[in-house]
């Protein structure tokens, strides 16, 4: 399953700035591919496996959630196979996402935070797009509607992976995702005309050298898009929680957003925008019968001012800048 859809992004990187590395990258895809070992595995390819077929599909852009019409109106009983094989693959994280009658309402309304992304939206018609940790693949199928040559995600869960090649099947957006992560990919590459870091930068032991390796995959003047928690504060500020975060484990550094802007300037990138700065809600991220386990409600405290720890609550900035 996994060498099938390395076969399909080494097709489709041809002909892009990805080429002459289509063999390295290959390689190592293949050596993580042999290694794979995680969860239910075996359980998430048997629900890909039993899908069911349906006519050709694709998405339509104007609606929030990430929807998947079809040409022809489908039986009650396509829906019912199709919504207990998506529900195997529980819990999802991010999306909305609507095939046909069949909506999956994510814990996370990535919707909103697309719309924040956008208003800082580099030109991506005919380039050459890295999604580092992009989970299931939502926001690169929201990117195909801009026409790029290349869209390419790396995402370790492979949960995440199947989630995508499910949705995938029916969206047919041309995406690629294969299941990396960032340590794995090569430092240098140079190639990527943008590069997208969402959610990633606090789970970071040194968040310097992620933002290094990150533009390293970065081609001349290329961009960068950066998304991640932030807190209040001056160039001075940065939180560095000694337990969980916001009941995360992993949440090593949350830098103010001046901070995080000087780190940028620092490495040498130039141009940097601030895009948006948003707190978020209990509205944006939330429990549902697709995420039925605790979420940012349980999070925080009664009043929603603090994190259950003490800390601020999470707040997240976009930045845009160039190498």
């Amino acid at each position: 399953m996994f060498k099938q859809w390395l076969s399909q992004f080494c097709e489709k990187a041809v002909g892009s700035g990805v080429e002459v590395h289509i063999d390295v990258l290959e390689s190592i895809a293949l050596d993580v591919i042999e290694r794979i070992n995680q969860g239910d595995l075996h359980k998430w390819q048997s629900a890909y496996e039993q899908l069911p077929d349906a006519s050709h599909g694709r998405i339509d852009f104007q609606k929030a959630a990430l929807s998947v019409v079809f040409d022809q109106a489908m039986p009650e009983s396509f829906y019912g196979v199709l919504e207990d094989k998506l529900m195997a693959l529980h819990p999802w994280r991010k999306g909305p996402f609507q095939i046909g009658d069949c909506l999956i309402d994510s814990e996370w309304q990535s919707n909103l935070k697309w719309s924040r992304i956008i208003k800082g939206l580099p030109e991506l018609k005919n380039k050459t797009i890295l999604d580092v940790g992009c989970g299931n693949g939502y926001y690169l199928m929201k990117m195909a509607e801009y026409q790029p040559k290349l869209l390419l995600g790396i995402e370790p869960g492979l949960i995440h992976n199947i989630q995508y090649w499910s949705v995938e099947k029916y969206a047919q957006s041309g995406v690629c995702l294969l299941p990396l992560k960032i340590q794995d990919m090569p430092v240098g590459l140079n190639c990527f005309d943008v590069v997208f870091s969402m959610g990633v930068l606090y789970h970071r032991k040194s968040p310097i050298a992620h933002i290094e390796h990150l533009k390293s995959l970065i081609s001349a003047n290329g961009s960068l898009i950066l998304e991640t928690l932030v807190v209040d504060g001056d160039e001075r500020t940065c939180l560095v929680p000694e337990g969980r975060y916001a009941q995360m484990r992993n949440v090593w550094f949350l830098p103010s957003v001046a901070m995080l802007s000087g780190w940028l300037k620092k490495i040498g990138f130039n141009n940097i925008n601030v895009v948006d700065i948003s707190l978020t809600t209990v509205n944006e991220q939330r429990s549902t019968d697709w995420m039925k386990f605790h979420s940012l409600k349980e999070f925080l405290s009664d009043d929603q001012q603090l994190t259950v720890e003490g800390h601020p609550p999470p707040k997240r900035v976009v930045i845009s800048c160039q190498k």
